[in-house]
Protein backbone atom coordinates (compact mmCIF):
# COMPACT_ATOMS: atom_id res chain seq x y z
CA UNK A 1 0.00 0.00 0.00
CA UNK A 2 2.84 2.60 0.82
CA UNK A 3 4.85 1.72 -2.43
CA UNK A 4 1.36 2.33 -4.17
CA UNK A 5 1.10 5.80 -2.31
CA UNK A 6 4.83 7.07 -3.13
CA UNK A 7 4.63 5.96 -7.70
CA UNK A 8 1.20 7.81 -7.73
CA UNK A 9 2.06 11.08 -5.57
CA UNK A 10 4.43 12.72 -8.21
CA UNK A 11 2.34 11.81 -11.03
CA UNK A 12 -0.64 13.69 -9.69
CA UNK A 13 1.43 16.55 -8.73
CA UNK A 14 2.88 16.96 -12.40
CA UNK A 15 -0.82 16.93 -13.85
CA UNK A 16 -2.09 19.89 -11.33
CA UNK A 17 1.35 21.89 -12.41
CA UNK A 18 0.58 21.47 -16.16
CA UNK A 19 -3.22 22.01 -15.77
CA UNK A 20 -2.57 25.59 -14.15
CA UNK A 21 -0.38 26.24 -17.06
CA UNK A 22 -2.63 25.48 -19.82
CA UNK A 23 -5.86 27.12 -18.27
CA UNK A 24 -3.55 30.21 -18.12
CA UNK A 25 -2.55 30.26 -21.65
CA UNK A 26 -6.33 29.25 -22.91
CA UNK A 27 -7.67 32.97 -21.25
CA UNK A 28 -5.29 34.71 -23.29
CA UNK A 29 -6.39 33.25 -26.68
CA UNK A 30 -9.60 33.98 -28.68
CA UNK A 31 -11.90 30.92 -29.19
CA UNK A 32 -12.72 30.22 -33.09
CA UNK A 33 -15.43 28.40 -34.98
CA UNK A 34 -14.53 25.21 -37.25
CA UNK A 35 -17.02 23.06 -39.24
CA UNK A 36 -16.02 19.22 -38.30
CA UNK A 37 -17.35 16.93 -41.45
CA UNK A 38 -17.57 13.71 -40.99
CA UNK A 39 -16.00 11.10 -44.07
CA UNK A 40 -17.25 7.74 -42.90
CA UNK A 41 -19.37 6.43 -40.36
CA UNK A 42 -18.21 4.87 -37.58
CA UNK A 43 -18.34 1.14 -37.74
CA UNK A 44 -17.45 -0.49 -34.70
CA UNK A 45 -16.03 -4.25 -34.62
CA UNK A 46 -16.26 -7.37 -32.21
CA UNK A 47 -13.20 -9.22 -31.46
CA UNK A 48 -13.68 -13.26 -31.28
CA UNK A 49 -14.75 -14.45 -28.09
CA UNK A 50 -13.53 -18.04 -26.85
CA UNK A 51 -15.48 -20.25 -26.51
CA UNK A 52 -16.00 -22.25 -23.51
CA UNK A 53 -16.57 -25.72 -24.56
CA UNK A 54 -18.73 -28.19 -22.95
CA UNK A 55 -16.94 -30.30 -20.98
CA UNK A 56 -13.84 -28.42 -19.66
CA UNK A 57 -10.31 -29.99 -19.24
CA UNK A 58 -9.65 -29.99 -15.68
CA UNK A 59 -6.58 -29.68 -14.82
CA UNK A 60 -6.39 -30.01 -10.80
CA UNK A 61 -3.46 -30.89 -9.17
CA UNK A 62 -5.05 -33.31 -7.39
CA UNK A 63 -7.60 -36.43 -9.37
CA UNK A 64 -9.16 -39.34 -6.79
CA UNK A 65 -10.75 -42.18 -8.95
CA UNK A 66 -13.91 -43.49 -8.07
CA UNK A 67 -13.76 -46.73 -6.43
CA UNK A 68 -16.07 -49.91 -7.52
CA UNK A 69 -18.89 -51.06 -5.10
CA UNK A 70 -19.71 -54.56 -5.09
CA UNK A 71 -23.51 -55.16 -3.48
CA UNK A 72 -24.21 -58.99 -2.46
CA UNK A 73 -27.40 -60.05 -0.77
CA UNK A 74 -28.07 -62.56 2.26
CA UNK A 75 -30.85 -64.68 1.57
CA UNK A 76 -31.85 -66.10 4.79
CA UNK A 77 -35.08 -68.40 4.76
CA UNK A 78 -37.72 -67.03 7.31
CA UNK A 79 -40.33 -69.91 8.19
CA UNK A 80 -44.03 -69.18 7.85
CA UNK A 81 -47.57 -70.75 8.94
CA UNK A 82 -49.60 -68.79 6.45
CA UNK A 83 -50.91 -69.77 3.56
CA UNK A 84 -52.83 -67.70 0.83
CA UNK A 85 -56.32 -68.40 -0.07
CA UNK A 86 -57.80 -68.32 -4.14
CA UNK A 87 -59.80 -65.02 -4.42
CA UNK A 88 -63.10 -65.57 -5.56
CA UNK A 89 -65.96 -63.19 -7.37
CA UNK A 90 -68.53 -61.25 -4.70
CA UNK A 91 -72.52 -62.81 -5.21
CA UNK A 92 -74.69 -59.87 -6.62
CA UNK A 93 -78.41 -59.90 -5.58
CA UNK A 94 -80.73 -60.46 -8.67
CA UNK A 95 -83.74 -59.43 -8.60
CA UNK A 96 -86.57 -61.89 -9.43
CA UNK A 97 -86.90 -62.05 -12.77
CA UNK A 98 -90.63 -60.69 -14.13
CA UNK A 99 -92.71 -63.75 -15.10
CA UNK A 100 -94.15 -63.37 -18.62
CA UNK A 101 -97.40 -65.46 -19.93
CA UNK A 102 -98.61 -66.00 -23.12
CA UNK A 103 -101.81 -66.19 -22.11
CA UNK A 104 -104.80 -64.09 -20.00
CA UNK A 105 -108.06 -63.82 -19.43
CA UNK A 106 -110.48 -60.58 -18.00
CA UNK A 107 -113.92 -60.50 -16.67
CA UNK A 108 -115.82 -57.99 -15.30
CA UNK A 109 -119.15 -56.64 -14.20
CA UNK A 110 -120.60 -53.21 -13.33
CA UNK A 111 -123.88 -51.25 -13.04
CA UNK A 112 -125.70 -50.09 -16.13
CA UNK A 113 -125.94 -54.38 -16.19
CA UNK A 114 -122.29 -53.75 -18.31
CA UNK A 115 -120.04 -56.63 -18.52
CA UNK A 116 -116.48 -57.03 -20.32
CA UNK A 117 -114.80 -59.58 -21.29
CA UNK A 118 -110.95 -60.62 -23.03
CA UNK A 119 -109.36 -63.37 -24.09
CA UNK A 120 -106.14 -63.27 -25.27
CA UNK A 121 -103.64 -66.22 -26.13
CA UNK A 122 -99.83 -67.20 -27.92
CA UNK A 123 -99.39 -70.53 -29.18
CA UNK A 124 -95.38 -71.24 -29.89
CA UNK A 125 -96.07 -73.96 -32.44
CA UNK A 126 -92.30 -74.03 -32.61
CA UNK A 127 -89.39 -71.91 -33.11
CA UNK A 128 -90.21 -69.73 -35.99
CA UNK A 129 -93.98 -70.44 -36.17
CA UNK A 130 -96.95 -68.95 -33.34
CA UNK A 131 -100.84 -68.53 -33.84
CA UNK A 132 -102.08 -65.49 -31.64
CA UNK A 133 -105.95 -65.34 -30.25
CA UNK A 134 -107.54 -62.22 -29.15
CA UNK A 135 -111.22 -61.96 -27.78
CA UNK A 136 -112.99 -59.10 -26.67
CA UNK A 137 -116.35 -57.92 -25.80
CA UNK A 138 -118.00 -55.03 -24.04
CA UNK A 139 -121.65 -54.39 -23.78
CA UNK A 140 -124.05 -52.66 -21.50
CA UNK A 141 -128.09 -52.92 -21.28
CA UNK A 142 -128.26 -49.23 -21.26
CA UNK A 143 -130.79 -47.32 -18.77
CA UNK A 144 -129.88 -43.64 -19.89
CA UNK A 145 -132.17 -41.41 -17.94
CA UNK A 146 -134.68 -39.16 -19.79
CA UNK A 147 -133.87 -41.64 -22.92
CA UNK A 148 -137.39 -42.85 -24.39
CA UNK A 149 -135.76 -45.53 -27.03
CA UNK A 150 -133.61 -48.53 -25.72
CA UNK A 151 -129.89 -47.32 -25.02
CA UNK A 152 -128.29 -50.44 -24.99
CA UNK A 153 -125.04 -51.47 -27.08
CA UNK A 154 -122.84 -54.31 -27.20
CA UNK A 155 -119.29 -54.58 -29.20
CA UNK A 156 -117.26 -58.15 -29.80
CA UNK A 157 -114.94 -58.69 -32.35
CA UNK A 158 -112.40 -61.98 -32.84
CA UNK A 159 -109.17 -61.98 -34.32
CA UNK A 160 -106.56 -65.14 -35.28
CA UNK A 161 -103.12 -64.67 -36.37
CA UNK A 162 -100.42 -66.82 -38.04
CA UNK A 163 -97.01 -65.50 -38.44
CA UNK A 164 -94.03 -68.05 -39.94
CA UNK A 165 -90.24 -66.73 -39.64
CA UNK A 166 -87.74 -68.40 -41.84
CA UNK A 167 -83.99 -66.80 -42.81
CA UNK A 168 -84.94 -65.33 -45.89
CA UNK A 169 -88.17 -64.18 -44.85
CA UNK A 170 -91.52 -63.86 -42.84
CA UNK A 171 -95.42 -64.10 -43.82
CA UNK A 172 -98.45 -64.17 -41.57
CA UNK A 173 -101.83 -63.96 -42.27
CA UNK A 174 -104.94 -62.58 -40.34
CA UNK A 175 -108.74 -63.43 -40.28
CA UNK A 176 -110.74 -61.43 -38.32
CA UNK A 177 -114.94 -60.97 -37.07
CA UNK A 178 -116.57 -58.44 -35.31
CA UNK A 179 -120.39 -58.13 -34.43
CA UNK A 180 -121.65 -54.05 -32.95
CA UNK A 181 -125.20 -53.71 -31.92
CA UNK A 182 -126.20 -50.06 -30.92
CA UNK A 183 -129.57 -47.74 -30.86
CA UNK A 184 -130.61 -45.07 -32.79
CA UNK A 185 -132.12 -43.58 -28.78
CA UNK A 186 -131.38 -40.12 -29.63
CA UNK A 187 -135.16 -38.61 -30.18
CA UNK A 188 -135.15 -34.96 -30.25
CA UNK A 189 -136.12 -33.06 -27.18
CA UNK A 190 -139.75 -32.00 -28.88
CA UNK A 191 -140.51 -35.43 -30.26
CA UNK A 192 -143.89 -34.83 -32.44
CA UNK A 193 -145.01 -38.36 -31.67
CA UNK A 194 -147.66 -40.09 -29.17
CA UNK A 195 -145.99 -42.75 -27.06
CA UNK A 196 -147.86 -45.39 -29.37
CA UNK A 197 -145.82 -44.23 -32.12
CA UNK A 198 -142.51 -43.87 -29.83
CA UNK A 199 -143.63 -47.76 -28.79
CA UNK A 200 -143.60 -48.46 -32.26
CA UNK A 201 -140.20 -47.29 -33.30
CA UNK A 202 -137.11 -49.93 -33.71
CA UNK A 203 -133.84 -48.12 -33.07
CA UNK A 204 -131.95 -50.89 -33.33
CA UNK A 205 -129.15 -51.33 -35.82
CA UNK A 206 -126.36 -54.44 -36.11
CA UNK A 207 -123.30 -53.98 -37.85
CA UNK A 208 -121.13 -56.91 -38.46
CA UNK A 209 -118.00 -57.24 -40.65
CA UNK A 210 -115.13 -60.02 -41.61
CA UNK A 211 -111.79 -59.63 -42.47
CA UNK A 212 -108.65 -61.61 -44.07
CA UNK A 213 -105.37 -60.13 -44.30
CA UNK A 214 -101.72 -61.55 -45.49
CA UNK A 215 -98.24 -60.51 -45.29
CA UNK A 216 -95.00 -60.86 -46.66
CA UNK A 217 -91.74 -59.49 -46.19
CA UNK A 218 -87.83 -60.34 -47.40
CA UNK A 219 -84.63 -59.65 -45.85
CA UNK A 220 -82.22 -59.24 -49.25
CA UNK A 221 -84.16 -58.64 -51.59
CA UNK A 222 -85.26 -55.61 -54.10
CA UNK A 223 -89.06 -56.75 -53.49
CA UNK A 224 -88.93 -55.65 -49.62
CA UNK A 225 -92.56 -56.35 -48.66
CA UNK A 226 -96.37 -57.26 -49.64
CA UNK A 227 -99.42 -56.88 -47.89
CA UNK A 228 -103.45 -58.01 -49.09
CA UNK A 229 -106.80 -57.10 -46.86
CA UNK A 230 -109.84 -57.89 -47.78
CA UNK A 231 -112.54 -56.29 -45.77
CA UNK A 232 -116.59 -56.72 -45.80
CA UNK A 233 -119.14 -54.81 -43.86
CA UNK A 234 -122.73 -54.40 -43.81
CA UNK A 235 -125.98 -54.61 -41.24
CA UNK A 236 -129.15 -55.38 -40.47
CA UNK A 237 -130.61 -52.98 -43.53
CA UNK A 238 -129.04 -54.71 -46.16
CA UNK A 239 -126.24 -52.38 -46.39
CA UNK A 240 -123.20 -54.13 -48.49
CA UNK A 241 -119.75 -53.14 -48.43
CA UNK A 242 -116.11 -54.71 -49.52
CA UNK A 243 -112.90 -53.15 -49.32
CA UNK A 244 -109.90 -54.65 -51.43
CA UNK A 245 -105.93 -53.33 -50.50
CA UNK A 246 -102.70 -54.26 -52.45
CA UNK A 247 -99.71 -52.52 -51.20
CA UNK A 248 -96.23 -54.17 -52.99
CA UNK A 249 -93.27 -52.17 -51.44
CA UNK A 250 -89.78 -52.14 -53.28
CA UNK A 251 -86.61 -50.99 -51.56
CA UNK A 252 -82.52 -50.68 -52.43
CA UNK A 253 -80.13 -48.61 -51.33
CA UNK A 254 -77.75 -45.96 -53.63
CA UNK A 255 -74.42 -44.97 -51.47
CA UNK A 256 -75.93 -43.03 -48.27
CA UNK A 257 -79.88 -43.51 -49.14
CA UNK A 258 -82.35 -46.04 -49.77
CA UNK A 259 -84.97 -45.57 -52.47
CA UNK A 260 -88.42 -46.75 -51.36
CA UNK A 261 -91.43 -47.14 -53.98
CA UNK A 262 -94.50 -48.06 -52.46
CA UNK A 263 -97.56 -49.26 -55.21
CA UNK A 264 -101.22 -49.09 -53.77
CA UNK A 265 -104.76 -50.52 -55.02
CA UNK A 266 -107.41 -49.50 -53.26
CA UNK A 267 -110.99 -50.58 -54.24
CA UNK A 268 -113.97 -49.81 -52.88
CA UNK A 269 -117.60 -51.33 -53.81
CA UNK A 270 -120.76 -50.90 -51.43
CA UNK A 271 -125.26 -50.08 -51.67
CA UNK A 272 -126.68 -48.86 -49.45
CA UNK A 273 -130.63 -49.62 -49.80
CA UNK A 274 -132.08 -46.71 -50.37
CA UNK A 275 -131.31 -42.33 -50.57
CA UNK A 276 -131.26 -40.48 -47.16
CA UNK A 277 -134.92 -39.23 -48.79
CA UNK A 278 -137.38 -42.75 -48.02
CA UNK A 279 -139.69 -41.01 -50.07
CA UNK A 280 -137.09 -41.75 -53.82
CA UNK A 281 -136.42 -45.46 -52.40
CA UNK A 282 -133.76 -45.13 -54.58
CA UNK A 283 -130.51 -47.51 -53.88
CA UNK A 284 -127.19 -46.00 -52.79
CA UNK A 285 -124.65 -47.40 -54.70
CA UNK A 286 -121.02 -46.58 -54.86
CA UNK A 287 -117.22 -48.15 -56.59
CA UNK A 288 -114.08 -46.55 -56.05
CA UNK A 289 -110.28 -47.81 -57.49
CA UNK A 290 -107.72 -45.55 -56.38
CA UNK A 291 -104.24 -46.46 -57.80
CA UNK A 292 -101.60 -45.01 -56.81
CA UNK A 293 -97.81 -45.14 -56.22
CA UNK A 294 -95.51 -43.93 -53.83
CA UNK A 295 -91.81 -43.30 -54.69
CA UNK A 296 -89.16 -41.60 -51.73
CA UNK A 297 -85.79 -41.46 -50.91
CA UNK A 298 -84.19 -41.00 -47.32
CA UNK A 299 -81.47 -39.66 -47.36
CA UNK A 300 -78.74 -39.42 -43.81
CA UNK A 301 -76.55 -36.79 -43.37
CA UNK A 302 -75.03 -36.70 -39.45
CA UNK A 303 -77.62 -35.19 -37.50
CA UNK A 304 -80.17 -34.50 -40.46
CA UNK A 305 -82.86 -37.03 -41.97
CA UNK A 306 -84.54 -36.12 -45.01
CA UNK A 307 -87.24 -38.22 -46.89
CA UNK A 308 -88.18 -36.69 -50.33
CA UNK A 309 -91.03 -38.19 -51.79
CA UNK A 310 -94.28 -38.03 -53.87
CA UNK A 311 -97.45 -39.81 -54.06
CA UNK A 312 -99.73 -39.68 -57.55
CA UNK A 313 -103.21 -41.59 -57.41
CA UNK A 314 -105.50 -41.89 -60.63
CA UNK A 315 -108.79 -42.49 -58.96
CA UNK A 316 -111.61 -44.11 -60.87
CA UNK A 317 -115.16 -43.52 -59.68
CA UNK A 318 -116.73 -46.51 -61.37
CA UNK A 319 -120.32 -45.70 -60.40
CA UNK A 320 -120.68 -42.09 -62.03
CA UNK A 321 -118.16 -42.51 -64.72
CA UNK A 322 -115.51 -39.78 -63.35
CA UNK A 323 -112.00 -40.43 -63.28
CA UNK A 324 -109.14 -37.72 -61.71
CA UNK A 325 -105.94 -37.49 -61.34
CA UNK A 326 -104.37 -36.23 -58.09
CA UNK A 327 -100.44 -35.05 -57.18
CA UNK A 328 -99.10 -34.93 -53.94
CA UNK A 329 -95.87 -34.46 -51.70
CA UNK A 330 -94.65 -36.35 -49.89
CA UNK A 331 -91.82 -34.49 -47.85
CA UNK A 332 -90.22 -35.02 -44.39
CA UNK A 333 -87.06 -33.76 -42.25
CA UNK A 334 -85.93 -33.92 -38.93
CA UNK A 335 -82.49 -32.54 -37.33
CA UNK A 336 -80.92 -32.64 -33.86
CA UNK A 337 -80.07 -29.13 -33.09
CA UNK A 338 -78.82 -30.75 -29.88
CA UNK A 339 -78.34 -34.29 -29.57
CA UNK A 340 -81.86 -35.72 -28.13
CA UNK A 341 -82.82 -32.39 -26.32
CA UNK A 342 -83.84 -30.38 -29.36
CA UNK A 343 -85.05 -32.22 -32.55
CA UNK A 344 -86.32 -29.61 -35.14
CA UNK A 345 -88.78 -31.41 -37.72
CA UNK A 346 -91.23 -30.68 -40.65
CA UNK A 347 -93.02 -31.72 -43.67
CA UNK A 348 -95.54 -31.37 -46.27
CA UNK A 349 -97.41 -34.36 -46.71
CA UNK A 350 -100.70 -34.73 -48.83
CA UNK A 351 -102.57 -37.67 -49.78
CA UNK A 352 -106.02 -39.42 -51.53
CA UNK A 353 -107.99 -41.06 -48.50
CA UNK A 354 -110.63 -43.61 -49.27
CA UNK A 355 -113.50 -43.00 -46.59
CA UNK A 356 -115.66 -46.12 -45.89
CA UNK A 357 -118.84 -46.74 -44.35
CA UNK A 358 -117.00 -49.15 -41.48
CA UNK A 359 -114.93 -45.82 -40.94
CA UNK A 360 -117.94 -43.74 -39.95
CA UNK A 361 -119.70 -46.19 -38.15
CA UNK A 362 -116.07 -46.66 -35.60
CA UNK A 363 -116.66 -42.74 -35.51
CA UNK A 364 -120.04 -42.54 -34.99
CA UNK A 365 -122.30 -45.57 -34.67
CA UNK A 366 -125.47 -43.48 -34.74
CA UNK A 367 -124.90 -43.17 -38.64
CA UNK A 368 -127.52 -43.52 -40.82
CA UNK A 369 -127.35 -46.21 -43.89
CA UNK A 370 -127.55 -43.76 -46.29
CA UNK A 371 -124.17 -42.14 -46.76
CA UNK A 372 -122.63 -41.18 -49.60
CA UNK A 373 -119.13 -42.10 -50.09
CA UNK A 374 -116.30 -40.71 -51.76
CA UNK A 375 -112.77 -39.83 -51.46
CA UNK A 376 -111.16 -36.93 -49.33
CA UNK A 377 -108.43 -35.31 -51.33
CA UNK A 378 -105.49 -33.86 -48.80
CA UNK A 379 -104.01 -31.52 -50.77
CA UNK A 380 -101.22 -31.05 -48.33
CA UNK A 381 -100.35 -30.74 -44.21
CA UNK A 382 -97.78 -28.06 -43.89
CA UNK A 383 -96.34 -28.69 -40.09
CA UNK A 384 -93.35 -27.71 -38.37
CA UNK A 385 -92.26 -28.61 -34.89
CA UNK A 386 -89.44 -29.65 -32.37
CA UNK A 387 -89.01 -32.25 -29.50
CA UNK A 388 -86.87 -33.73 -27.50
CA UNK A 389 -85.72 -34.37 -23.65
CA UNK A 390 -85.29 -31.68 -21.02
CA UNK A 391 -83.96 -33.99 -18.83
CA UNK A 392 -84.21 -37.59 -18.33
CA UNK A 393 -87.70 -37.43 -16.56
CA UNK A 394 -89.23 -34.73 -19.03
CA UNK A 395 -89.66 -35.33 -22.77
CA UNK A 396 -92.13 -32.73 -24.80
CA UNK A 397 -93.43 -32.59 -28.70
CA UNK A 398 -94.71 -28.83 -29.91
CA UNK A 399 -96.10 -28.68 -33.46
CA UNK A 400 -98.19 -25.96 -35.38
CA UNK A 401 -99.77 -27.25 -38.83
CA UNK A 402 -101.80 -26.17 -42.00
CA UNK A 403 -103.89 -28.55 -43.58
CA UNK A 404 -106.22 -28.39 -46.79
CA UNK A 405 -108.92 -30.88 -47.30
CA UNK A 406 -110.83 -31.09 -50.21
CA UNK A 407 -114.35 -33.16 -49.80
CA UNK A 408 -113.64 -33.27 -46.24
CA UNK A 409 -116.46 -35.18 -44.76
CA UNK A 410 -118.37 -33.79 -41.91
CA UNK A 411 -121.35 -35.37 -39.61
CA UNK A 412 -124.55 -33.41 -39.69
CA UNK A 413 -127.78 -34.31 -37.63
CA UNK A 414 -130.50 -35.86 -40.07
CA UNK A 415 -133.97 -34.28 -39.99
CA UNK A 416 -137.07 -35.78 -39.13
CA UNK A 417 -138.35 -37.75 -42.47
CA UNK A 418 -142.11 -36.66 -43.51
CA UNK A 419 -142.32 -40.82 -44.61
CA UNK A 420 -141.11 -42.89 -41.48
CA UNK A 421 -140.43 -46.15 -42.06
CA UNK A 422 -137.21 -46.86 -40.67
CA UNK A 423 -135.72 -46.29 -36.96
CA UNK A 424 -133.12 -43.93 -38.15
CA UNK A 425 -136.24 -41.71 -39.68
CA UNK A 426 -137.20 -39.55 -36.53
CA UNK A 427 -134.21 -37.18 -37.06
CA UNK A 428 -132.48 -39.92 -34.42
CA UNK A 429 -129.48 -40.33 -36.92
CA UNK A 430 -126.64 -38.65 -38.48
CA UNK A 431 -125.30 -38.17 -42.11
CA UNK A 432 -122.19 -36.62 -44.16
CA UNK A 433 -121.79 -33.30 -45.70
CA UNK A 434 -118.84 -33.15 -47.67
CA UNK A 435 -116.81 -29.62 -47.40
CA UNK A 436 -113.56 -28.02 -48.53
CA UNK A 437 -112.07 -27.07 -45.07
CA UNK A 438 -108.87 -25.89 -44.27
CA UNK A 439 -107.74 -26.29 -40.36
CA UNK A 440 -104.90 -24.67 -38.44
CA UNK A 441 -104.04 -26.82 -35.62
CA UNK A 442 -101.61 -26.10 -32.52
CA UNK A 443 -100.63 -28.87 -30.49
CA UNK A 444 -98.39 -29.36 -27.28
CA UNK A 445 -97.55 -32.69 -25.39
CA UNK A 446 -95.83 -32.79 -22.58
CA UNK A 447 -94.15 -36.63 -20.38
CA UNK A 448 -93.10 -36.82 -17.35
CA UNK A 449 -91.06 -40.26 -16.37
CA UNK A 450 -90.67 -39.20 -12.57
CA UNK A 451 -89.42 -43.38 -11.97
CA UNK A 452 -90.18 -46.19 -13.47
CA UNK A 453 -93.62 -46.41 -11.24
CA UNK A 454 -95.01 -42.91 -11.90
CA UNK A 455 -95.47 -41.69 -15.77
CA UNK A 456 -97.51 -38.56 -16.32
CA UNK A 457 -98.64 -37.03 -19.62
CA UNK A 458 -100.03 -33.94 -20.61
CA UNK A 459 -101.30 -32.74 -24.18
CA UNK A 460 -103.11 -30.30 -25.52
CA UNK A 461 -104.95 -29.10 -29.03
CA UNK A 462 -106.28 -26.12 -31.04
CA UNK A 463 -108.44 -25.98 -34.25
CA UNK A 464 -109.28 -23.46 -36.01
CA UNK A 465 -111.52 -23.68 -39.36
CA UNK A 466 -112.40 -22.55 -42.37
CA UNK A 467 -115.14 -23.52 -44.54
CA UNK A 468 -115.92 -22.58 -48.07
CA UNK A 469 -119.89 -23.94 -48.17
CA UNK A 470 -120.74 -24.96 -44.83
CA UNK A 471 -121.57 -22.19 -42.33
CA UNK A 472 -119.64 -24.32 -39.37
CA UNK A 473 -117.37 -27.29 -39.20
CA UNK A 474 -119.48 -29.19 -37.92
CA UNK A 475 -119.21 -31.46 -34.82
CA UNK A 476 -115.35 -30.67 -34.89
CA UNK A 477 -114.24 -29.21 -31.66
CA UNK A 478 -112.04 -26.16 -30.91
CA UNK A 479 -110.17 -27.58 -27.92
CA UNK A 480 -109.01 -30.98 -26.71
CA UNK A 481 -106.90 -31.57 -23.87
CA UNK A 482 -105.88 -34.89 -22.11
CA UNK A 483 -104.49 -36.14 -18.74
CA UNK A 484 -102.31 -39.86 -18.34
CA UNK A 485 -101.52 -40.61 -14.80
CA UNK A 486 -100.19 -44.86 -14.66
CA UNK A 487 -98.81 -45.18 -11.23
CA UNK A 488 -97.66 -48.53 -9.30
CA UNK A 489 -97.87 -47.95 -5.85
CA UNK A 490 -95.90 -50.80 -4.55
CA UNK A 491 -95.66 -54.42 -5.56
CA UNK A 492 -99.33 -55.43 -5.54
CA UNK A 493 -101.06 -52.09 -5.95
CA UNK A 494 -101.26 -49.94 -9.56
CA UNK A 495 -103.42 -47.34 -10.37
CA UNK A 496 -103.89 -44.84 -13.72
CA UNK A 497 -106.06 -41.87 -14.45
CA UNK A 498 -107.20 -40.67 -18.05
CA UNK A 499 -108.60 -37.31 -17.98
CA UNK A 500 -110.30 -35.87 -21.10
CA UNK A 501 -111.80 -32.39 -22.17
CA UNK A 502 -113.17 -31.30 -25.07
CA UNK A 503 -114.63 -28.16 -26.54
CA UNK A 504 -118.08 -27.10 -27.74
CA UNK A 505 -119.04 -28.45 -30.86
CA UNK A 506 -122.16 -27.22 -33.02
CA UNK A 507 -124.65 -28.98 -35.26
CA UNK A 508 -127.50 -28.38 -37.35
CA UNK A 509 -130.58 -27.83 -34.66
CA UNK A 510 -133.53 -29.42 -37.20
CA UNK A 511 -136.59 -28.99 -34.50
CA UNK A 512 -136.56 -25.31 -36.23
CA UNK A 513 -137.46 -25.31 -39.88
CA UNK A 514 -135.68 -22.15 -41.80
CA UNK A 515 -136.26 -20.92 -45.15
CA UNK A 516 -134.39 -22.09 -48.13
CA UNK A 517 -132.97 -18.30 -48.46
CA UNK A 518 -131.90 -18.35 -45.03
CA UNK A 519 -128.87 -19.77 -42.78
CA UNK A 520 -129.80 -23.52 -41.19
CA UNK A 521 -130.35 -22.86 -37.35
CA UNK A 522 -127.51 -24.67 -35.25
CA UNK A 523 -127.17 -25.63 -31.94
CA UNK A 524 -123.99 -25.53 -29.65
CA UNK A 525 -123.20 -28.62 -27.71
CA UNK A 526 -121.87 -27.92 -24.56
CA UNK A 527 -118.06 -28.71 -23.77
CA UNK A 528 -116.98 -31.90 -21.60
CA UNK A 529 -114.87 -32.81 -18.95
CA UNK A 530 -114.68 -36.98 -18.71
CA UNK A 531 -112.66 -38.52 -16.01
CA UNK A 532 -111.74 -42.27 -15.82
CA UNK A 533 -109.81 -44.05 -12.97
CA UNK A 534 -108.65 -47.36 -12.38
CA UNK A 535 -107.23 -49.81 -9.30
CA UNK A 536 -105.51 -52.79 -9.38
CA UNK A 537 -104.07 -55.04 -6.81
CA UNK A 538 -101.86 -57.63 -8.40
CA UNK A 539 -101.76 -61.39 -5.64
CA UNK A 540 -99.54 -62.86 -7.59
CA UNK A 541 -97.83 -63.01 -10.89
CA UNK A 542 -101.11 -64.59 -12.14
CA UNK A 543 -103.82 -63.12 -10.33
CA UNK A 544 -105.52 -59.79 -9.96
CA UNK A 545 -108.63 -57.47 -9.73
CA UNK A 546 -109.14 -54.38 -10.65
CA UNK A 547 -111.90 -51.20 -10.21
CA UNK A 548 -112.60 -48.90 -13.00
CA UNK A 549 -114.40 -45.85 -12.96
CA UNK A 550 -115.70 -44.10 -15.88
CA UNK A 551 -117.41 -40.55 -16.16
CA UNK A 552 -116.51 -39.95 -12.72
CA UNK A 553 -117.40 -36.15 -13.15
CA UNK A 554 -121.36 -37.63 -13.47
CA UNK A 555 -122.44 -35.63 -16.40
CA UNK A 556 -124.53 -36.80 -18.72
CA UNK A 557 -122.65 -35.17 -21.86
CA UNK A 558 -124.23 -35.12 -24.87
CA UNK A 559 -121.24 -36.19 -27.52
CA UNK A 560 -123.55 -35.98 -30.48
CA UNK A 561 -126.57 -34.45 -30.40
CA UNK A 562 -129.88 -35.57 -28.91
CA UNK A 563 -127.43 -38.47 -27.78
CA UNK A 564 -126.44 -38.26 -24.03
CA UNK A 565 -124.45 -40.51 -22.59
CA UNK A 566 -123.97 -42.87 -19.42
CA UNK A 567 -123.58 -40.70 -15.88
CA UNK A 568 -120.84 -42.69 -13.10
CA UNK A 569 -120.29 -45.93 -14.63
CA UNK A 570 -118.01 -48.61 -12.11
CA UNK A 571 -116.84 -51.39 -13.19
CA UNK A 572 -114.90 -54.25 -11.03
CA UNK A 573 -112.97 -57.78 -12.28
CA UNK A 574 -110.22 -60.05 -12.17
CA UNK A 575 -107.54 -60.62 -14.01
CA UNK A 576 -106.06 -64.37 -14.77
CA UNK A 577 -102.26 -64.99 -16.81
CA UNK A 578 -101.30 -68.33 -17.76
CA UNK A 579 -99.24 -70.86 -19.59
CA UNK A 580 -100.80 -74.19 -21.09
Amino acid sequence: MIRCFQKVMPLICLMAVSWGTTAQEKEDETLDTERVVIVKAYTPTISDAFKVKSTPILNDSVTQKKKQVRYSIFSVPVASAYTPEKGRAANIDRPKPIEIYDNYATLGFGNFTSVLAEFYSNFQINRSDNLGLYLHHNSSQGGIDEVLLDDKFYNSFLDLNYTSRTRDYTYGLEVGAEHQVYNWYGLPEIPILTQEQIDAIDPQQSYFGVKLGGKLQFDDLYFKKASLKYQFFGDALSSVEHHVVAKPTFEFEMGNSLITTNFIIDYLNGSFKRDVDPILQIPNNYGILNLGVNPSLVVLRDNLTLNLGAALYYSIDTENSDNDFFIYPKITASYRLLEDSVIAYAGLEGDLQQNTYRDAVQQNPFVSPTLIIEPTNRLYDAYVGLKGKISDVISYNFRGSYISEDEKPLFVNNPSATLQLEGYDFGNSFSYRYDDVNTTIGYGELNFEINKKFKLGVSGEYFSYSNEDEQEAWNLPELKASVLIDYQINKQWFAGAQLFYVGERKDIDNTIITAPTLPEATVTLDSYFDANINIGYRLNDQLSFFVKGNNLAGDNYERWVNFPVQDIQVLGGVTYKFDY
